[in-house]
């Protein structure tokens, strides 16, 4: 079978893997830094792997448990009292809660696109952990910046009347990168934060505008927007919801990719919409992409009706897509975007929302109203410091323009898969993207079939499993990942 890439082979990697072979050997390297204050003396190490060692014993995945039962087919006991006996303090979010411990994969530390666990097992992270890590693990760049600002002040709020100079630097950055002029930024800590906030803007604004009956927000299906009750009741993924109501009123959620159901409701409903809420790319949905000149049709349904346009970045923003934001992928004007994982690439959490001209200009309005909205770490100066440092990164070592060349060749070697019959489909833009398994094979399984040959993916249906790289894996590792996938979905 021709593929469009160079064939590695590392068939030694993929068989007879165990723990009890050579260990991998690395270079390590490590700095502290000390400071004196009032209160005594802080010091602070960090230690980051620089350098692994091709060929020499990988240690690999023992499928019989030896490396704690995570992938070893194991049934949690049916008796109460023993259960509590193996599963531990930590109560895992997305997972059972009766799943022990020893059933679950510790990563205890990475490089680059790599990860190991606590076994010594070594993985290429096809995920970017959780669709975040773009720059990669251990870069002494981010976290020598997170330790300088801790070493000045960690912490400090910035409800009025106080201010911190990281979070006003970042908000400037990104103000600079935004895809829409004369924008303003609102920090939050995470995603769903973000999504929530937007919502609030949105609404707020136009009570502000006189409109106070625009509460009403549309969202389509298969659309993940976080897990807070907000973005909760405003996503497309039924399962989500399940056993979490009631939501929060005025959430209309309509079928994805369906331009003319749009425009019907906002015909029939449009003065009362406050937002229309979309992915560019719907991501933890399974990766789908928007058919051509949609995310333009809810640009220009949004402006007829008198709605903003919120774009939520969390996934496509900061250089997944070929361009700093989703919006610019497909020339699009937001008015609100939400952002957070890859804008810290995951070293502290951090999120937040790019607020445009439309919504700003209402809440400008009066000097004498005051935004009651806000988060005790808005603003946080660390993770603000870990934003700065890692926007660096990415514009030093040219991630942004590396994710089209990440996506040609991951995603072009599991087209040719796809065109021999061994995957159903493939979706992708840019360094994100997912493959289809065919029929009869179920996505689990293959997941952890590739799991076995070092190599990490997410499973979010039957069918489904997800790609979205670090924007520093290298060509080798993205050939051994489409190698795994050919092993993993033919044996």
């Amino acid at each position: 079978m021709a593929r469009p890439y160079s064939h590695v082979s590392w068939s030694h990697e993929c068989t007879e893997r165990s723990l009890n072979r050579n260990a991998v050997t690395w270079g390590n390297s490590c700095g502290s830094w000390c400071w004196s204050s009032c209160v005594g003396v802080m010091v602070l190490e960090f230690m980051w792997w620089r350098h692994v060692l091709e060929g020499s014993g990988h240690p690999g995945l023992d499928t019989t448990g030896a490396r704690g039962g995570a992938l070893a087919s194991q049934r949690p006991s049916t008796d109460p009292k023993e259960r509590q006996m193996t599963v531990g303090a930590f109560l895992h979010p997305y997972a059972k809660p009766t799943k022990p411990d020893a059933d679950y994969l510790c990563i205890v530390r990475g490089a680059g696109a790599r990860v190991w666990d606590r076994a010594g097992n070594e993985y290429i992270d096809g995920m970017a952990s959780l669709w975040y890590a773009n720059v990669g693990y251990g870069r002494p760049e981010i976290a020598a910046a997170v330790a300088a600002q801790m070493g000045r002040i960690a912490a400090f709020h910035c409800f009025d009347p106080f201010s911190v100079e990281p979070a006003e630097q970042l908000a400037a950055r990104l103000a600079e990168l935004a895809p829409m002029p004369r924008a303003r930024v609102f920090f939050t800590s995470s995603g769903s934060e973000a999504v929530d906030s937007a919502l609030k803007l949105a609404r707020i604004a136009h009570v502000r505008a006189g409109h106070p009956e625009r509460t009403v927000i549309v969202s389509r299906s298969r659309g993940y927007h976080g897990v807070t009750y907000g973005g909760l009741s405003a996503q497309g993924l039924p399962l989500n919801q399940e056993g979490f109501g009631p939501f929060v009123e005025g959430m209309v959620n309509l079928p994805a990719d369906d331009l003319e159901a749009i425009a019907a409701f906002m015909a029939e409903r449009g003065h009362e919409v406050a937002a229309i809420l979309a992915e560019p790319v719907q991501g933890a949905g399974g990766v789908h992409l928007p058919p051509d000149g949609y995310l333009e049709g809810l640009r220009r349904l949004a402006d007829q009706h008198g709605a903003f346009l919120i774009l939520d970045e969390v996934i496509c923003g900061f250089g997944r897509l070929g361009h700093w934001w989703g919006a610019q992928r497909f020339g699009v004007r937001p008015d609100l975007v939400t952002f957070a994982k890859a804008v810290t690439s995951g070293y502290i959490p951090l999120g937040g929302v790019l607020v445009g001209e439309a919504v700003r200009a209402p809440l400008e309005g009066d000097d004498t109203w005051m935004l009651r909205h806000g988060h005790t770490y808005s603003g946080h100066p660390t993770a603000c410091a870990a934003g700065l440092a890692n926007l660096d990164v990415i514009d030093h070592d040219g991630l942004v323009a590396r994710a089209g060349e990440i996506g040609a060749r991951l995603f072009g070697g599991f087209r040719a898969l796809a065109a021999d019959g061994a995957l159903a489909e493939v979706r992708s833009d840019g360094a994100v993207g997912a493959i289809r398994v065919a029929a009869g094979r179920d996505a689990f399984a293959v997941r952890d079939a590739l799991l076995r040959q070092g190599v990490i993916t997410r499973a979010v249906n039957d069918e489904t499993l997800t790609w979205c790289p670090p924007l520093v894996i290298t060509d080798a590792e993205i050939d051994r990942i489409v190698d795994a996938v050919a092993a993993s979905v033919t044996n």
